[in-house]
């Protein structure tokens, strides 16, 4: 599993008119490309009247599988400059489809590689580009009078967060740290607490991560 990796928090939409003609933007996250084609598919069923759909999408952790499709266009004119948009980004589990309907003006080969190179950046970024990065979750149970000892230890941290707080009999604080950090929360909470703590490795996960901050927790 790779420590962390660049995608999309979401499905994004953005419209752009270029010389009469209307050009939109689709983005989405997938995990497969079963998921990518059913996602073309589904906006070429919605767009079946417009003058071409075209797409590109990249899945896997190392970008294994790249595709593109012209539609129509000129060869290597919107499939492949939508690609190079998702590439030049460095996303993975990524599909783009820019629909355009016709306004009547020939754009030319550097016109629509311009249009549709502008319109696959402007859907990603309606989607939301987010780091995807691996973490651990711990477990962290302690007496009540430790927790604000706990939670400043946590918060010194930048890349530790805590996740949840669940107060029973004892307190129990749930710590999302990255997975290659897990001995070091280990060691941080253990002197901190004088070895009162008691952690227990849960799994790890996926996490969204943009400009610095989670943003959604995979469960």
């Amino acid at each position: 599993m790779l420590p962390s990796y660049r995608t999309l928090l979401a499905p994004g939409e953005e419209t752009i008119i270029i010389k009469k003609s209307r050009f939109i933007g689709y983005a989405t996250p997938v995990n497969s490309e079963e998921e990518a084609l059913q996602f073309i598919h589904a906006l070429q069923k919605k767009h079946w009247d417009a003058t071409h759909n075209c797409y590109a999408y990249v899945v896997g952790p190392h970008q294994e599988i790249q595709k593109a499709n012209d539609d129509g266009e000129p060869s290597g004119t919107a499939g492949k400059p939508i690609l190079e948009v998702i590439k030049k980004e460095d996303l993975r589990n990524v599909a783009v489809v820019v629909t355009r309907y016709f306004g009547g003006i020939m754009l030319g080969a550097g016109g629509l590689i311009r249009a549709y190179s502008q319109t696959a950046a402007a859907g990603l970024h309606a989607a939301g580009i987010v780091t995807r990065k691996l973490f651990q979750e711990i477990a962290i149970d302690i007496d009540y009078s430790w927790l604000g000892k706990v939670e400043n230890e946590l918060h010194a941290v930048e890349d530790f967060h805590i996740d949840r707080i669940e107060y029973l009999e004892r307190v129990s604080v749930f710590a999302l740290v990255p997975a290659h950090e897990t001995e070091r929360l280990h060691k941080l909470i253990t002197n901190a607490t004088n070895g009162q703590a008691v952690l227990l490795d849960l799994e790890q996960k996926y996490v969204f991560e943009q400009d610095g901050k989670l943003v959604k927790a995979e469960r």
